[in-house]
C-alpha cells in the first residue's frame, strides 16, 4: 500500500487469490508501489470521500479504478453508481474486473459509466495478462479527461 498521494490506481477486490494475481500483474508494469487495495466496497468509498478530522476532504483520488462487482458490505455496482454521480470522481477511469459473465451486469455497469468490463480469465497467465493489460491502458495509454 502506497502513500495516498502517491496513489495511481485504487484496487477494489475482496477475493485473497484475485488480489495476489493483481498485485503481480500491476507489478509486471512497475506500478504496483502505487495501488491502494479496498477489500470491501465501504473501505473503497470511504478512501475515494474520507474527510479529515476537521471535516476538510482529502480528495483521494486515483488515475484508475479496478473495481470488482461481488463485493461485501457495499457491491460494486453501488460504489461505481456512487463514484460516477460525484462530480469530483465521475471522470476517473472504473474498470470493472469481475467474474461475473452475466448480461444483466454488463448492461448495469455500463449505464451507470464504467469504462470497461473485463471477465476475469480463469488460467493463470491469462488473469495476470489481462490485468497488466488493463493497467497499462489505463494508465499509461489512455489520455484522462482531467490530468
Amino acid at each position: 500500500m502506497s502513500k495516498f498521494q502517491d496513489v495511481e490506481l485504487l484496487l477494489v477486490e475482496d477475493n485473497d487469490n484475485d488480489l495476489e494475481l493483481s498485485l503481480r500483474a500491476l507489478k509486471k508494469i512497475n506500478i504496483a508501489n502505487k495501488v491502494h487495495v479496498a477489500r470491501d466496497g465501504k473501505e473503497a468509498l470511504d478512501y475515494i470521500f474520507q474527510k479529515d478530522k476537521h471535516g476538510v476532504e482529502l480528495n483521494r483520488f486515483p488515475k484508475v479504478i479496478l473495481l470488482d462487482l461481488k463485493l461485501p458490505k457495499i457491491d460494486g455496482t453501488e460504489v461505481l453508481k456512487r463514484i460516477k454521480m460525484d462530480d469530483r470522481t465521475k471522470d476517473i477511469p472504473v474498470v470493472i474486473l469481475t467474474s461475473s459473465r452475466e448480461s444483466v451486469d454488463l448492461k448495469k455497469c455500463y449505464e451507470l459509466g464504467a469504462n470497461s468490463y473485463i471477465v476475469k480469465p480463469f488460467g493463470l497467465e491469462d488473469f495476470v495478462q489481462a490485468v497488466s493489460t488493463a493497467g497499462m491502458y489505463w494508465l499509461l495509454i489512455n489520455q484522462p479527461a482531467r490530468q
